[in-house]
C-alpha cells in the first residue's frame, strides 16, 4: 500500500514538472516566433486599410507571432496614434482570433507518431480553429454590411472611459519567465546571427515539447482510471456553462487561451477527455483572453483603445452565442475537428498540409489576391 502511494505521488510530481516544462516550451515557442516574427506583423498591420486584406493579415500576423495579445496590442497602439481606423481594426482581430490557434496545432503534431493518439490530438486541437472561422464567416460579412461590432463597442467604450486600468500578473507567466529568460541568454550569448539563435531556441522549444507531451500522455493513462475519466466528461459536457466560466476566470488569469486550449490537447489525446467536454472550455478560453486587454485599456483613457478591445471581446462573445446554445449548431465545429481528425488518421501529412495552408499559405495568397483587386 504504502510502495502504491509512493509510486503514485512521484507519477504525479512528475507529471507537473512535465506540465511546467511544457509552458517553459511555449513561452520559448513565442519567444521565437516573436524573434523572427514582431517586425514582420507590425510591417504587415501598417499596410491594412481593406477589411479583407485586413482579416487575412490578422490571421497570418498572429500565426507568426503566435499571440492575438500580441497583435491586439499592436493594432490598439496604432489606432490609438491613428495610423488606422477602429473600423480598419476589427477584422484584423477577427483574424487574430484565427491565427492564435496555431499553438495548440503545433503542440497536437507532437503526438505524429502514434496514430490514434494523433488523431485524438488533431481533434481536439482543430476545434477551436473551426469554431472561430465559423464565426470569422458569420460575423464577419454582417460587420461589413452593418458595422455592428464598432458601434456596439463604442457604446460599451463610453460607459468605462473613466474607470483606471487594473494590470494582472499573469502567474504561468511569473513561474515560467525566469528559466525562458535563461534558455534565451544562453543562446544569445553565443553572439550568432539573429535568426539562427531565434531558430535554434524554436528548436529546443520543440524539442521540449515534445518530451513532455510524450511523459504527460503516458502518466497521465496511468494516474487517471477510468471512474475519473467519466466523472471529468459528464461534469464538463453536462454543465457546459459552468466550464466555459471557469475557463473565462482561468484563461484570464493566465493571460493566454494558448495555453489553456494547448493543455487540453495532451488530455484528449491520451483519451482522458473527449472533444465534446473540451469544447466548452475552448469557448471559455475565447472570451477570456480579452477580459485582460479590456482592463489594461482602461488605463490608457484612450477612448479608440478601449473600443478596439471591447470590439474583441464583442465577437468573441456573440460567436459563443451563435453556436454553443442551439446544440445543432454545437455540432458543427465538432464535426470538422473530427473530419480533420479521420482524414489524419488515414494519412498523418493532411495534418501538416492544414497547417502549412491555412496558417501560412492561405492567408498570404489571398492578401496577394487582395491587394490585387483592391489596389
Amino acid at each position: 500500500m504504502y510502495k502504491k502511494s509512493f509510486t503514485t505521488f512521484y507519477r504525479l510530481f512528475f507529471v507537473i514538472v512535465c506540465v511546467y516544462l511544457f509552458l517553459v516550451s511555449i513561452g520559448l515557442m513565442s519567444v521565437a516566433f516573436k524573434g523572427f516574427g514582431k517586425e514582420f506583423a507590425e510591417n504587415l498591420i501598417k499596410a491594412t486599410s481593406n477589411p479583407f486584406i485586413g482579416l487575412f493579415i490578422g490571421l497570418l500576423a498572429t500565426s507568426m507571432v503566435q499571440s492575438s495579445s500580441t497583435t491586439t496590442s499592436i493594432v490598439v497602439g496604432m489606432v490609438g496614434a491613428k495610423v488606422i481606423t477602429i473600423s480598419n481594426a476589427i477584422p484584423i482581430i477577427m483574424g487574430a482570433n484565427i491565427g492564435t490557434t496555431v499553438t495548440a496545432v503545433l503542440v497536437s503534431l507532437c503526438h505524429v507518431t502514434r496514430r490514434e493518439e494523433f488523431k485524438r490530438a488533431i481533434t481536439g486541437a482543430t476545434v477551436h480553429d473551426f469554431f472561430n472561422i465559423l464565426c470569422v464567416a458569420v460575423l464577419f460579412p454582417l460587420q461589413l454590411a452593418t458595422g455592428f461590432l464598432d458601434k456596439l463597442a463604442t457604446k460599451m467604450s463610453l460607459l468605462f472611459v473613466d474607470i483606471g486600468g487594473i494590470k494582472f500578473t499573469s502567474p504561468v507567466k511569473a513561474a515560467t519567465e525566469p528559466i525562458v529568460e535563461a534558455i534565451k541568454n544562453f543562446f544569445m550569448s553565443f553572439h550568432i546571427s539573429k535568426n539562427v539563435t531565434y531558430i535554434a531556441i524554436l528548436a529546443a522549444s520543440m524539442l521540449i515539447l515534445f518530451l513532455c507531451l510524450y511523459f504527460i500522455v503516458r502518466l497521465m493513462k496511468s494516474l487517471i482510471i477510468g471512474r475519473v475519466e467519466i466523472v471529468f466528461n459528464n461534469v464538463l459536457g453536462k454543465h457546459g456553462g459552468i466550464a466555459i466560466l471557469a475557463s473565462v476566470i482561468f484563461t484570464a488569469i493566465i493571460q493566454s487561451s494558448s495555453i489553456t486550449t494547448s493543455l487540453m490537447v495532451p488530455l484528449v489525446a491520451s483519451g482522458v477527455l473527449t472533444v465534446e467536454s473540451i469544447f466548452p472550455i475552448v469557448l471559455g478560453a475565447n472570451i477570456g483572453t480579452t477580459i485582460t486587454a479590456i482592463l489594461a485599456s482602461f488605463a490608457t483613457g484612450n477612448m479608440a483603445a478601449i473600443t478596439v478591445a471591447f470590439a474583441h471581446f464583442l465577437f468573441n462573445f456573440i460567436g459563443v452565442l451563435c453556436f454553443y446554445p442551439i446544440p445543432m449548431f454545437r455540432k458543427i465545429p465538432i464535426s470538422l475537428a473530427k473530419g480533420l481528425g479521420a482524414l489524419t488518421l488515414k494519412k498523418r501529412r493532411y495534418a501538416f498540409i492544414y497547417v502549412s495552408f491555412v496558417f501560412f499559405l492561405l492567408p498570404a495568397i489571398l492578401i496577394f489576391i487582395s491587394k490585387m483587386l483592391f489596389k
